[in-house]
């Protein structure tokens, strides 16, 4: 196993970003701008081109949470914790199909990758669970935890080792984070 310092930084801002998105600090998305430049150059070079991908997704997604949880409240900086409204699910869920299947036809298509279908299947439930995020809608967690599990295995497979712990420990404090925000969801 060659050592990657780059994958062992990125892992490191990772665990960062998670405790602050654990608190449901609005100071995730600085982490959150940090870590996909890394992980940028990771997965390209794992040849996980969805990973690729959103993680260029990730960066304009951390500008924008960043932005909405300081002025999306009614007040500045108060951006409450909310369930996911029902209208949202079936445009979520349609958003989650047609980048499920438009990703793997892509990379199916056009790129040597292994696992089409589940680069393909993280890469579109994270396109959902971070714009939950950036709502503040605590059923963000329930995408996260099956994005977590999902590339834990994935990562083992194309060897990195490094964030394959970090999504498995991801997939803990994502259960631990819905109890959190279901918390601080009640006490606002």
């Amino acid at each position: 196993m060659e050592l990657n310092f780059l994958e062992i930084f990125g892992t490191i801002v990772g665990l960062v970003y998670l405790w602050l998105e654990y608190r449901a600090s609005i100071y995730l998305w600085i982490a959150g701008i940090v870590m996909p430049a890394i992980y940028i150059f990771v997965y390209y070079k794992a040849g996980l081109y969805a990973d690729f991908g959103i993680n260029i997704y990730y960066l304009i997604a951390a500008i924008y949470g960043w932005f909405f949880w300081m002025w999306g409240g009614e007040k500045s900086k108060d951006l409450p914790i909310v369930h996911t409204p029902g209208k949202c699910y079936l445009p979520l869920f349609l958003i989650f199909i047609v980048s499920f299947l438009g990703i793997a036809w892509i990379l199916i298509a056009y790129t040597d990758s292994n696992v089409p279908w589940l680069d393909s299947f993280t890469t579109a439930l994270s396109i959902v669970g971070m714009w939950m995020l950036a709502r503040k809608y605590i059923e963000q967690w329930f995408a996260w935890i099956l994005v977590d599990i999902a590339c834990c295995g994935l990562y083992i497979y194309k060897d990195l080792y490094f964030t394959s712990a970090l999504y498995g420990l991801y997939s803990i404090i994502a259960i631990f984070g819905y109890f959190k925000w279901k918390k601080l969801m009640n006490i606002q």
